[in-house]
């Protein structure tokens, strides 16, 4: 089937596109480091679904795909998502674990293995198997599955449950409406990411239908996102969109540099009828450590001086301002601290830290000064000797470019 490509028409008022505006150009920030889930702090592809043929289904344009998504009434469903993610990170082997919340031990020591923001973001590196479930907006269940073990978040009314079975504890807390979803700091599903991503859709953007595929047994449509910009670190967004009910099936991110998807998630299997009631009832087990969100949140989360670090990170700390438009977009973010700590021959404490985290990345100067830049296959970022940070998904010449119109 031959590519159907939007014509980029609107009818929205001037105050209502200047707001869009604003989102979309926010959203360029947004989207990738949702996507790794640790992007601001610093996400191969394996063959997760088997397609059975390409069906033959009546041709659609990208406009009439995009308005059947958006009009999808689908609340009710469950089944099984694989989740690949590659952003080719080095291996940091152990001292990950201690830079980091998000290993199967995170919260161990003060903390809750049980809590969310620290285990979903597991999903940011490797590939991972979850069975998922939901009933309108006030029901879902994701479970993450290990190799003798499961970690399950369920929202449930105005509860929110989390369950570590390896260690036996539980994370309890609690929404305040029931139409809120429980925090989630990556996505679980295809339709997370496709939202996200929609949300990138302008003018610098190509959105077109490119055939049809079989995902989980279903028969869809491949709507493809294509920046049109260079100078950004993304190739293409391809979306599989359920023929019948307009649900995305599967969610692939490839990078401009070629090579595997840095994202690959996608149904292998998935039915739209209502899921039973007691799939989303927990009770703690018996003996399991139960830890209340008001406690976590007062709590002892990590070790001092990782808390400290946290702390003086965060000084000065205001939300993202936003360079350029479109893909090229860049997010500045002002930590009010000194930048990373330089190497130096005495080998004080900062000096290997400095000298050890410079190796990750590519000293760079430039009227702004100097800096490291850090590069993954889809987020960079740059953060200077004065502490501000530059990160997109953009390449690097590309921040050093935004780093030098900013000053």
């Amino acid at each position: 089937m031959a590519p159907y490509e939007t014509d980029g028409s609107t009818t929205a008022g001037p105050d209502e596109e200047r707001r869009a505006q604003r989102r979309r150009r926010t959203a360029r920030y947004v989207v990738p480091v949702t996507v790794m889930g640790v992007a601001a702090a610093t996400i191969g592809l394996v063959p997760a679904l088997a397609d059975s043929g390409d069906p033959d289904l009546p041709e659609i344009t990208a406009q009439q795909l995009l308005q059947k998504m958006a009009e999808s009434d689908t609340e009710q469903l469950s089944g099984t998502v694989k989740i690949s993610t590659d952003l080719g990170l080095p291996d940091l082997g152990g001292l990950e674990d201690g830079l980091m919340s998000g290993g199967p031990g995170a919260g161990r020591d003060g903390g809750s293995s049980a809590d969310p923001s620290a285990r979903l973001t597991e999903l940011a590196s490797g590939t991972h198997t979850l069975r998922v479930a939901a009933d309108g907006p006030d029901r879902q269940k994701v479970s993450l599955l290990q190799d003798a073990a499961e970690y399950s978040l369920i929202h449930n009314g105005k509860d929110v449950w989390g369950y570590d079975s390896e260690s036996n504890e539980v994370y309890h807390g609690t929404v305040s409406g029931h139409a809120e979803q429980p925090r989630k700091e990556v996505p679980a599903t295809p339709k997370d990411f496709a939202q996200e991503a929609l949300k990138a859709v302008d003018d610098t953007t190509s959105v077109t239908v490119d055939g049809t595929a079989q995902v989980a047994g279903r028969d869809a449509y491949k709507l493809v996102i294509d920046p049109k910009q260079a100078g950004t670190t993304v190739g293409a967004i391809t979306v599989a969109v359920d023929a019948e009910t307009g649900t995305p099936l599967k969610f692939t991110l490839t990078p401009a540099s070629g090579g595997a998807a840095v994202v690959d998630a996608g149904f292998t299997q998935v039915s739209f009828a209502k899921p039973d009631a007691s799939t989303f009832d927990f009770t703690p087990p018996k003996g399991a450590k139960v830890t209340e969100d008001g406690e976590l949140e007062a709590g002892e989360r990590a070790p001092e001086h990782g808390r400290k670090a946290e702390k003086d990170l965060g000084k000065g700390l205001d939300g993202p301002k936003i360079l350029g438009e479109g893909w090229n977009a860049v997010a500045v973010l002002d930590t009010g601290g000194q930048g990373l700590p330089t190497g130096s021959a005495g080998g004080d404490a900062g000096g290997d830290l400095g000298g050890f985290l410079n190796s990750l990345g590519d000293q760079v100067s430039g009227t702004f000064g100097s800096g490291t830049v850090f590069q993954t296959r889809l987020i960079n970022a740059l953060i200077t000797e004065d502490g501000t940070v530059y990160a997109g998904a953009v390449t690097k010449e590309a921040l050093v470019k935004a780093a030098d119109a900013a000053h």
